[in-house]
């Protein structure tokens, strides 16, 4: 008889195999998450536009926008948070995204927002397409409720001409905090 023993390393493989697997059976092929996902970036695009009305310019001086009408997010010393949306050029939606966060330092709480990133020129819209996708930033922020005040500062208003529009908060996070965004194409 032989003995099989599983080691640490065959069940780790085991394992990332398995997860491999599953994560292809839910590529999103002949689904309809699109339809949600744009049906939600209408009705954020709508709810900015009324609320605040000076987005409208920064709408059509864009080269782009990326919409993404529900970010969670969540924290305790450790955070994160997801959400997805649209890549839209010329009101016409071109590619689906995720955004995931993950942060650490002083903060409790959660919250969830929308959030448009503004491409101002044809550059920074090619830039963050071809990009892997992060943006490293630091910031101080309390959101209570809708009311949010905040000071940032990341790689992508740095270093390209992007404007982020933050609104929709509700919640209570409260901390400072170092954080690192992906921002990934994905098929809904």
């Amino acid at each position: 008889m032989t003995d099989f023993r599983l080691s640490r390393r065959g069940f780790t493989l085991g394992a990332l195999a398995g997860v491999s697997v599953t994560a292809a059976c839910g590529n999103g092929v002949g689904s309809r998450g699109s339809v949600a996902i744009d049906a939600r970036v209408d009705a954020a695009l709508a709810e900015m536009y009324r609320r605040y009305p000076n987005t409208v310019n920064l709408a059509e001086k864009s080269n782009g926008m990326l919409v993404m009408p529900l970010v969670t997010e969540a924290g305790f010393g450790f955070g994160g948070a997801y959400g997805r949306g649209a890549l839209r050029v010329n009101d016409v939606t071109v590619d689906y995204y995720s955004t995931a966060q993950l942060s650490g330092g002083l903060q409790i709480g959660a919250q969830q927002y929308a959030h448009v990133l503004f491409f101002l020129t044809e550059n920074a819209l090619t830039q963050f397409r071809r990009s892997p996708g992060w943006v490293v930033g630091g910031d101080v922020e309390y959101v209570i409720s809708d009311q949010g005040d905040g000071v940032k500062a990341d790689s992508t208003t740095a270093l390209s001409p992007v404007q982020a529009a933050v609104f929709g908060r509700a919640g209570l996070l409260i901390g400072a905090t170092l954080q690192g965004t992906k921002y990934t194409r994905i098929i809904p």
